[in-house]
């Protein structure tokens, strides 16, 4: 018979796998995409079956406008459909939209702690997409929820939206060899 301290008994916890992966999704920006897609359509509209009388320089000006706006915003949302977060071994790699930019790999070896963030939220951060704020520092933000935090060697943080962080908290820290959270 083990004798535990305190007449406690931790259930044991699952392995921790070898390479952790998670996403985290946000539908919303679906229909922010679908916006810049029709200003592309408005801006190829007026290029097809355009009557300007007032000359080549205002249709060729709203045309470009509205390509161009188009083409940033489907960029702008699409590039934060969602996100990909992967630990391995040496790494925390984050990859953002379908194409997996924009992209940050951060080696374990410059991260100094690890936390789970149970509310993560566009307004915190000043909106979706990849977040700079001096006080707080760097986060990429595709949804509202949990997420993790790390810290660097150099005092700077960054800060992820993911589902099922608490896992990847406690492989980043088991990577590092830190205890386990309270």
């Amino acid at each position: 018979m083990r004798d535990h301290p305190h007449g406690v008994r931790r259930a044991a916890e699952p392995p921790l796998p070898a390479i952790w992966t998670g996403r985290a999704t946000n539908r919303v920006q679906w229909l922010l995409s679908a916006v810049g897609a029709a200003c592309v359509a408005l801006g190829v509209e007026l290029a097809v079956v355009s009557n300007w009388t007032s000359g080549v320089a205002p249709l060729l000006m709203s045309v470009v406008g509205c390509v161009a706006a188009g083409l940033l915003i489907m960029y702008g949302t699409l590039a934060f459909v969602h996100v990909a977060v992967t630990v391995d071994h040496e790494s925390l790699e984050v990859r953002c939209g379908h194409m997996g930019l924009p992209r940050r790999r951060i080696l374990l070896a410059h991260v100094v702690g690890a936390d789970f963030v149970p509310k993560v939220t566009p307004r915190q951060w000043g909106g979706w997409g990849y977040r700079w704020r001096p006080e707080k520092g760097t986060a990429v933000v595709v949804r509202r929820g949990e997420g993790m935090a790390v810290t660097l060697g150099d005092g700077r943080t960054f800060t992820v939206t993911v589902d099922d962080a608490a896992t990847a908290v406690r492989v980043i820290r088991a990577r590092l060899g830190l205890a386990a959270e309270p």
